[in-house]
């Protein structure tokens, strides 16, 4: 076969392995499409058909095929991202100030404590830490792996239970809009390169000024110019981002986050959100599921994964439910949103990504995390749609 005919049958993989998932096994309920996507990534990986059947694993997903998927896989993310950014309303979190500061504090830090606790114990060992990783970056991003919440995911899941649109929805949005900025800057931490910080201050100071202008070309353009420039504008951020060594994605993050919402139809945003999940994200799915390994044996994997999931599940209820308490929140309404926050998915697999592109974390290290948030993302709908079920009146209160 030709490569462009390797290339077609490995997007036929890609595409049909996990709708059949999802449609004949009826998993909605417990794993959306996308978690399905990530998963299917996952079996055909390196750890499962590269096992079970290595000469196929080489043939669908040799190196130039892989290398053209990464290609499509990198456009996807910094699409999602970039989406991410916009849809964050700061504005709402700044008029709850004092409620949203406590709760999102929380809920960030007490989860990057508890993973943090678990990183420490993963220091000494061998197969754990990446190459490039100072322990505190080592410790850090898996804590931050912990306590992140994916904005994207959390609003795929708001729709499924019919609450994105209620008060409750719009609150736990702030939440998560707050701890996103908190996690990108973390990450920026991180990434810090210091044998490159010349660029990276190049890069930080001349962003800020390059915003301002281009923030005033966006509000002179019409919307369907804003379409186009919005594109530009994403690709100048990720190239000079990863330029200065802080990584394209941090770029793209940056890129809409310095966008305002109303700037885009609503509708047309998510409706590109809808598109670029159903078009292009599998792809990336399918590059982040070529990335797992099991080198270390399958059962220490599962352990550490395990360990991780239990801090960040926890420190996720424990984080809130002290905020339930200073705010005064009803019975079972701190419950509730835990459960919500902990939704990982897909932000914290391209946070896990940027981390092992950096060589702060090992093949291992991203194959725990990325089980954990698997699991702690199917866990939410089983959970929480029963408690909304016995709580319905609390959806209704704004603060």
């Amino acid at each position: 076969m030709s490569n462009t005919e390797i290339f077609l049958l490995a997007m036929l993989v890609i595409f049909t392995l996990p709708y059949l998932i999802w449609r004949v096994g009826r998993t909605d309920y417990y794993a959306p499409l996308v978690v399905v996507q990530i998963i299917a990534g996952i079996l055909l990986g390196p750890g499962v058909l590269g096992n079970a059947f290595p000469e196929v694993y080489k043939f669908v997903f040799a190196p130039t095929i892989v290398q053209s998927l990464n290609g499509i896989a990198w456009w996807a993310v910094m699409l999602f991202v970039m989406i991410a950014g916009v849809e964050l309303d700061l504005r709402k979190a700044w008029e709850y100030k004092r409620e949203s500061g406590i709760t999102a504090g929380l809920a960030l830090t007490v989860p990057l404590v508890f993973g943090s606790l678990v990183a420490l114990a993963l220091v000494p060992m061998q197969g754990w830490m990446g190459v490039n990783a100072m322990s505190w970056q080592f410790v850090l991003g898996i804590g931050m792996s912990c306590a992140v919440t994916a904005l994207p995911i959390l609003i795929l899941l708001m729709e499924k239970l019919n609450i994105l649109r209620e008060p409750m929805g719009q609150r736990i949005l702030r939440y998560a809009s707050l701890d996103d900025i908190a996690i990108w800057g973390v990450l920026a931490l991180i990434m810090l390169d210091w044998t490159r910080v010349g660029r990276q201050a190049i890069f930080l100071l001349s962003f800020g000024v390059v915003a301002y202008a281009f923030r005033l070309l966006m509000q002179k353009l019409e919307e369907r110019d804003r379409w186009f420039v919005a594109l530009i504008w994403l690709g100048i951020c990720a190239f000079t981002a990863d330029w200065a060594g802080l990584h394209f994605m941090v770029g793209a993050f940056l890129a809409g986050a310095v966008m305002d919402a109303e700037w885009f139809d609503q509708e047309k945003m998510d409706l590109l959100r809808h598109h670029v999940l159903l078009v292009m994200m599998p792809v990336f799915f399918l590059s982040t599921g070529l990335k797992t390994n099991w080198t270390l044996g399958g059962a220490t994997v599962f352990v550490v994964a395990a360990a991780l999931l239990v801090a960040a599940v926890s420190g996720k209820w424990v984080g809130v439910q002290v905020a339930g308490k200073i705010l005064k929140w009803q019975k079972g309404e701190a419950s509730i949103i835990a459960w919500l926050l902990q939704t990982k998915a897909l932000i914290m697999i391209i946070f896990a990504n940027i981390l092992l592109d950096k060589a702060v974390i090992t093949d291992a290290t991203f194959t725990a995390l990325l089980l954990m948030a698997i699991a702690s993302t199917m866990l939410t709908v089983p959970i929480v749609q029963p408690k909304l079920a016995r709580l319905r009146e609390l959806i209704g209160r704004s603060t």
